[in-house]
């Protein structure tokens, strides 16, 4: 290769130029194509989060204190919820004779109830799905925890007789709702939670046309807006509208995710 003579003036500078413009052009494409931002992003970036979604202001403060960290939002809960049931044991202020009930031996104010969720601020909606599992699935508005369609590894049909009026009880660890939860949502369009996947759930209606949403996916979910997007369409879940089995409810959520 030719050396650039330095008492080449002129063919110095045109030389230099193309460098810089060369320079220029490079800096400002990354390998994806993607034009960078001032930060160093690309525009095919996810977008970032930086308050809370206004559906968490329905949550239960007293057991509930929930914040974004980076881009999760963490949820640490007492697992305590905010209604009566016969759960509580009586003595307890939020006790109600359920007498039809076949209680589990365990009672809320003897339970450690306690957990931490941390879910993606923003769904990954790739539309792949996972299957739930065993154990808490989301959390509820009350603070508790939502289960799905099975108990210890079989059936809900052998436990529904231990559910109480809202369709929770303790077997085994925490208190949970297994099916809709009529201390909050009783055929309405009240949100009932958020999952694992970081999608919210909501009762059997829907707020974007009043009734029952036709639209519905396996998982219960579909694209509309809600009482807390603003006129914004946005993936959620629904409780659905189908009777479970003989427990003359609904069941919560029995899946699949989708924001995973």
């Amino acid at each position: 290769m030719k050396k650039i003579s330095r008492n080449n003036s002129n063919f110095s500078l045109i030389v230099s130029v193309c460098l810089m413009l060369l320079a220029v052009i490079a800096c400002s494409n990354d390998d994806t194509g993607g034009i960078t931002d001032d930060t160093g992003g690309t525009d095919d970036d996810d977008p970032v989060v930086t308050e809370l979604h206004a559906a968490f202001e329905a949550f239960n403060t007293e057991a509930t204190t929930i914040y974004l960290d980076g881009s999760e939002i963490v949820i640490e809960t007492t697992g305590l919820p905010d209604h009566e049931t016969v759960y509580w044991g009586e003595g307890n202020d939020g006790y109600r004779d359920e007498p039809d009930v076949r209680r589990t031996p365990s009672i809320i104010s003897s339970n450690n109830n306690e957990a931490t969720m941390r879910v993606d601020a923003i769904p990954g909606l790739t539309g792949s799905t996972v299957a739930t599992q065993l154990g808490t699935v989301g959390i509820a508005v009350s603070g508790s925890a939502i289960f799905n369609d099975q108990e210890g590894g079989g059936d809900l049909d052998q436990a529904a007789g231990s559910l109480d009026w809202t369709g929770a009880h303790i077997g085994p660890g925490v208190y949970h709702y297994h099916l809709e939860p009529k201390a909050f949502t009783d055929d309405d369009e009240n949100l009932v939670g958020i999952l694992l996947d970081g999608v919210f759930l909501y009762g059997r209606q829907c707020n974007s046309t009043g009734t029952y949403p036709t639209d519905l996916d396996s998982s219960g979910g579909h694209t509309s807006i809600t009482q807390y997007t603003e006129g914004e369409v946005e993936y959620h879940y629904h409780i659905i509208n189908e009777l479970y089995s003989t427990t003359g409810s609904y069941l919560a959520f029995a899946g699949p995710y989708q924001g995973y």
